[in-house]
């Protein structure tokens, strides 16, 4: 696998475009994005309803093609990638948390967390998941369906399920948009002590200013295009001594892990 540099992002957008065609004709979702992202950052994308974001996250997971411009991931150009190649780049380098969880009910929190490492050829596939669902705090758990989680818990299996083939990039998508505050803040604690634990890059969308405030850089969308003017949707940026650049880096923490 090629190892980011500053000189060699993880994550590289160069003239980002992406434009659906239906019966009303041509929509821009995306246009003109240039992005960088470095190997262990931590990056929040806010923006109003219907900016692109969750188009970007998915573009930059290679499960959305982007209609125009370069999308180089962890050293790999995706656009010369079919979609055997993009499915084995995902196995390898993404791990994803969405808003719904998405386990299977019919298997037990380890299976659920075991399976993409089964999916690898791995041999240590459970051996593996129990120690990631042992440092989200669900090391008593392990046998339980989903059903007989709280959500809080079904998003922490989710979150040790995208971690257990130790990718270099996770993307979470409104992890915490089913849960209350309290437990909100509790499992974006544990997304952040694991991405930080395993040297991941993390890229979180969120509508809430404080989560987004807990990562070390905010990149505001709005209108399909990144906005340098950081908008108003997103936290205040700059004002704890974050990772500098932009006026709009925050700082990430991680107290409110459980």
């Amino acid at each position: 696998m090629p190892t980011p540099t500053s000189d060699h992002p993880i994550v590289s957008l160069r003239d980002l475009g992406v434009t659906l065609t239906g019966a009303a004709g041509a929509v821009e979702i995306l246009r003109g994005i240039d992005l960088d992202l470095s190997a262990g950052e931590t990056v929040s994308v806010v923006g109003p309803s219907g900016a692109g974001k969750t188009t970007l996250l998915m573009v930059i997971g290679g499960l959305e093609r982007p209609t125009g411009g370069r999308v180089t991931v962890a050293g790999h150009d995706l656009g010369a990638l079919d979609e055997d190649g993009l499915a084995r780049f995902r196995g390898r380098h993404v791990g994803i948390v969405f808003q719904a969880f998405h386990l299977i009910p019919t298997m037990t929190a380890i299976e659920n967390v075991a399976a993409p490492r089964e999916l690898a050829g791995e041999t240590d596939a459970f051996e593996r998941a129990t120690t990631e669902l042992t440092e989200v705090g669900l090391g008593h758990r392990l046998g339980h369906y989903p059903g007989e989680l709280s959500g809080g818990e079904q998003q922490r299996v989710a979150i040790a399920r995208a971690l257990v083939n130790r990718p270099g990039l996770l993307l979470a998508d409104e992890p915490t948009g089913n849960l209350d505050a309290a437990t909100g803040g509790q499992v974006m604690g544990h997304l952040l002590a694991r991405s930080r634990a395993s040297g991941a890059t993390l890229i979180l969308i969120t509508h809430d200013a404080r989560l987004a405030a807990r990562c070390g850089r905010t990149v505001h969308v709005a209108d399909g295009r990144i906005d340098a003017s950081g908008g108003g949707d997103g936290p205040p940026g700059g004002s704890e001594g974050g990772s500098g650049g932009d006026g709009h880096d925050t700082v990430c923490s991680d107290d409110d892990a459980a």
